[in-house]
């Protein structure tokens, strides 16, 4: 009886231990990929990564440095801060002849310089654009992501900020993060702009978590759970509820959802239940080719046909 008392304990012991050690591990995993780096060598997509990078990666988490703004407008623009949950720092590019403002957001692990080629392309569609550092990127103050949380409310008051001093019309264009936290503005802050563009949105925080493990080849349960709950945790928010897919159905104006047909972290499911959702007017377009990445760069002519026809 004893030796089976003891064999027992054994168990109990090495389960809790599993327990505790899987935790400390997501614990440790979340904050880098809720917290940027002060320096180092950026972790390589999956895509690109050896079996041993693989694994080091696996056991010691991602290094993301904060990300810098590497290219400057060719335009005149004003560097403007805009106070939201942080100061947030934005270049302001007017057009000659404007037709009303572009608001750019960028993605995650990105800045604003990242999006110039587009700020390009809205000028010269006769529009007013301004880029914007979320908190923690660029010339934003922090080093923090909530993968579009609280970058929410930097969009709503970077909004707030344009539509005080011009009345002409209000676009919003994002991708990737910036795309979620633009629904998820629109949803908190009930909002309703002259008009959306989003780039390649996750449906469900969980489910592009869980791609991201695909990505590694490495199962999703239960690290994809843990690691959720303690980037909230250490963020201060809930992450499971974090559901762009939910957010659509509370965005009325006109809206354009575009979207990579080999989207290896967005699934097409997601991209129709967000499609699917919003209520007002609407377009999908597909990029048949395109993983998760910069649309501009690979179907330029397309993108620009897209979008000024949309704008029109």
């Amino acid at each position: 009886m004893k030796s089976k008392m003891s064999l027992r304990k054994k168990i109990l012991l090495i389960a809790v231990a599993g327990f505790i050690l899987l935790n400390a591990l997501a614990a440790a995993h979340a904050y880098k990929f809720t917290h940027f780096s002060n320096g180092g060598e950026k972790t390589k997509g999956a895509e690109k990564l050896s079996a041993l990078e693989k694994l080091k990666t696996v056991i010691f988490g991602i290094n993301h440095p904060r990300p810098v703004n590497t290219l400057m407008p060719e335009q005149p623009y004003d560097t403007v801060y805009i106070q939201s949950n942080v100061k947030l720092q934005c270049w302001h590019i007017r057009s000659d002849s404007s037709r009303g403002t572009v608001l750019l957001f960028h993605g995650y692990s990105s800045d604003k310089s990242k999006l110039l080629n587009r700020s390009d392309a809205f000028l010269e569609m006769g529009y007013d654009v301004l880029l914007v550092d979320f908190m923690g990127s660029g010339g934003s103050v922090g080093n923090e992501t909530t993968i579009g949380y609280k970058e929410a409310q930097n969009v709503y008051d970077c909004y707030n900020y344009i539509a005080s001093r011009d009345k002409r019309p209000v676009y919003l264009f994002g991708n990737s993060m910036g795309s979620a936290a633009i629904l998820k503005s629109i949803h908190d802050y009930n909002f309703q702009p002259a008009g959306i563009i989003i780039e390649c949105p996750f449906g469900s925080m969980y489910k592009t978590t869980c791609a991201r493990f695909k990505e590694m080849h490495v199962p999703a349960f239960p690290m994809a759970g843990l690691l959720m709950f303690w980037g909230g945790a250490e963020c201060g928010f809930w992450p499971f509820s974090h559901n762009p897919q939910d957010y659509a159905t509370n965005v009325a104006c006109p809206t354009l959802l575009m979207a990579g047909g080999s989207d290896e972290k967005v699934s097409k499911e997601e991209t129709d239940l967000i499609y699917a959702h919003l209520k007002g007017p609407k377009r999908l377009v597909i990029f048949p080719m395109a993983r998760h990445e910069d649309y501009f760069k690979q179907y330029k002519s397309d993108w620009i046909n897209d979008v000024s026809m949309f704008l029109k």
